[in-house]
């Protein structure tokens, strides 16, 4: 249940059938991927008008002192509500960052009418139920050309750019990758967070569940071990080496500000959810870019023409049963509706 307030106790509240699409869309959205699971946002809808919030009490400073992932957190949601909208046969207008003195006002949705749903859009609308983050290493079949295709263009119409990474840049990938982990192992802040956020905030239906995590194994890039401890074994160590035919993308913009992380994060989405709609598994990867020098390496991959925001993770999965979906905050908690105050006679 969503959150009907008023601003008299105990009143009967009426909410209007326009604020219950933008509130059925809101709940849909926070089902979107956010950074370690904080899920940053908070909702209000009143009329026909969503306000989308960034909730920096979510903010993780160790790793995110600028608010970049947290923003691309909240640019996942808001693409998330619109798929929504427009599964539904919903318009909206979206503004973007409306207003200069109120930098966690992050966008505002303003209903504009009834239209035609629209088949991709009922596609990925599915795809928002089925998605998952699976950190398992992929099958050994590669993402096939013609999809990887699909999913530049699905970043590309969201806003942004996904650069694939080829193979001749691998290695610069996975030395931002040992960059950041071993900056990040080293700090106490860093552990301590990620501590809480894979231990006491679990009861509270956020954070990263041991049984969404996998093991580190000697892979091509290596990915976060949420233990926070372990370096793992590398490659070179003489292990056989898992995770051959994953793919990796880097959402990428032309500027480096508040308002390109939050249309990162609507690329980030509509690339998960166009990959999940194609039956490949994701992970975002944000350890790619939580360390200044390990964004800088991925910036010089790029010939320093793009600014990377955030990297994602692509294959065929693996057989066997998928790992469970994140457990997500009650809706209660991040969607707040505004509704009238019913008068008899």
């Amino acid at each position: 249940m969503v959150t009907v307030r008023h601003t008299e106790p105990d009143a009967a509240i009426r909410v209007e059938a326009v604020s219950r699409i933008l509130a059925r869309a809101a709940v849909t959205a926070l089902r979107a991927p956010s950074i370690w699971n904080t899920q940053p946002w908070r909702w209000r809808i009143e009329h026909d008008v969503a306000v989308l919030r960034a909730d920096r009490r979510r903010q993780l400073d160790p790793i995110d002192p600028e608010g970049r992932l947290l923003t691309v957190s909240c640019g996942a949601a808001l693409h998330h509500a619109c798929v929504a909208l427009a599964a539904e046969g919903a318009a909206v207008v979206v503004d973007r960052l409306p207003r200069d003195d109120d930098p966690d006002l992050l966008a505002t949705l303003r209903y504009a009418g009834r239209l035609q749903p629209s088949s991709p859009a009922q596609r990925l609308r599915h795809a928002i139920q089925a998605r998952r983050t699976d950190r398992r290493p992929f099958d050994v079949r590669p993402v096939p050309e013609h999809i990887a295709d699909r999913l530049r263009a699905a970043a590309r119409h969201a806003g942004a750019d996904m650069h694939l990474v080829r193979p001749q840049d691998l290695t610069a990938v996975a030395v931002a990758a040992g960059h950041a982990a071993a900056a990040e192992r080293a700090d106490p802040a860093y552990r301590a967070e990620l501590d809480r956020w894979t231990g006491a905030r679990l009861a509270a239906g956020e954070g990263v569940p041991h049984d969404t995590t996998a093991a580190v194994g000697a892979r091509p890039v290596p990915i976060r071990d949420f233990t926070g401890v372990d370096e793992g074994p590398s490659i070179y160590s003489g292990a056989e080496p898992v995770d051959r035919a994953a793919s990796y993308g880097v959402i990428v913009t032309d500027v480096d500000e508040p308002a390109a992380w939050l249309v990162a994060g609507e690329a980030l989405s509509a690339v998960l959810l166009t990959a999940t709609a194609e039956r490949l598994a994701t992970s975002a990867m944000s350890d790619l870019v939580e360390v200044r020098s390990a964004r800088d390496l991925l910036r010089r991959m790029l010939g320093d023409v793009a600014h990377p925001v955030i990297g994602v993770r692509i294959g065929v999965p693996a057989p066997g049963a998928l790992p469970p979906h994140s457990p997500r905050r009650p809706a209660a908690e991040t969607v707040e509706v505004v509704g009238e105050l019913m008068v008899d006679g």
